[in-house]
């Protein structure tokens, strides 16, 4: 049994033996998500990727939770306001889109003169047309006027854009480093620093050419066995390649410390102003890590970045 192993297996059994009685649920806060489950702060022990009940949903770091202690300890619901009120909002907004979604007619206008705009073709005096989205738009002209036109709902902003990384590596010493599996920060064994980064080719300023673009999150898991397992900074960077360098992998605007991440989490950021501006524009191609020592050292996946335009 590893040290790491042995010391989950003692903060496990110290839970149950001073935790409820049987059956019963002590309380402990979410320090992370990870893909399977949480990462728990009790009592100041670090329990990693405990697995919680379905019922269990919008998990986020900093929630409190009810945890049934023992050998296998697993949260069973989160404490706090009632959860319904929470998503009311959330719901009500995803409605509406799938609503708009779905619907063929966009909007029905009218009035005594021609409509403005292309595309439209007459049937008599109905004039219809597709607009971007696919949706019908109906315009009647009018011989005579007795009641005012509701005026035409406003564009939507277009459908938010997921671009996922086309490549991805780690550099040491000015060259790719084969012997990581992964984007990876720091220095665990004494041999250099390292620097990782995700690529997207062109895909992040195709995909906001022509739009306004209102915010930019890119999506991290770290991975286990990598550091520490306590919370530690990402140290993001700019880079300007299209793909991986040969050599050197050039660092630009960063560091910034958007994310910290315990073992085996998944986390989102959201990234400055100025970086979606300089991404939107293709005068940055993508991010990076890069982190000195063993401090924050720690491997990490994803990299998707999800875009929002207004």
């Amino acid at each position: 049994m590893t040290s790491e192993a042995a010391n989950a297996l003692g903060e496990q059994l110290a839970i149950a033996k001073s935790g409820a009685a049987a059956g019963g649920t002590v309380s402990a806060q979410v320090v992370d998500v990870t893909d399977t489950g949480v990462n728990l702060d009790y009592r100041g022990a670090l329990l990693l990727d405990v697995p919680c009940v379905d019922s269990y949903r919008n998990r986020q770091a900093g929630d409190w939770v009810a945890l049934r202690p023992g050998a296998k300890p697993v949260v069973m619901w989160r404490l706090g306001q009632d959860p319904g009120e929470v998503d009311e909002e959330t719901i009500k907004s995803l409605a509406k889109d799938v609503a708009l979604d779905e619907q063929v007619l966009r909007a029905a206008t009218w009035g005594t003169a021609a409509p403005s705009g292309t595309g439209w073709q007459t049937v008599q005096t109905l004039y219809l047309r597709k607009n971007s989205e696919g949706k019908v738009e109906l315009y009647g002209q009018l011989a005579s006027q007795s009641d005012t036109s509701p005026d035409t709902p406003p564009d939507r902003a277009p459908k938010p854009a997921t671009i996922s990384p086309t490549d991805y590596g780690t550099w040491r010493g000015g060259r790719p480093d084969d012997y990581a599996s992964y984007p990876t920060q720091g220095d665990w064994t004494g041999r250099g620093n390292r620097r990782g980064a995700w690529f997207y080719g062109s895909a992040i300023s195709d995909a906001c050419a022509g739009k306004t673009v209102a915010k930019m999150t890119v999506r991290f898991t770290r991975r286990t066995g990598s550091g520490v397992n306590a919370k530690r900074p990402l140290h993001l960077y700019l880079h300007d390649h299209s793909s991986p360098p040969s050599g050197q992998l050039d660092l630009d605007d960063g560091p910034e410390e958007l994310l910290s991440l315990s073992v085996g989490a998944t986390g989102t950021a959201t990234l400055p102003a100025s970086w979606r501006s300089q991404l939107a524009s293709g005068a940055a191609k993508g991010l990076a890590i890069y982190a000195s020592g063993s401090r924050d050292y720690m491997s990490v996946q994803g990299g998707t970045i999800t875009i929002t335009f207004s």
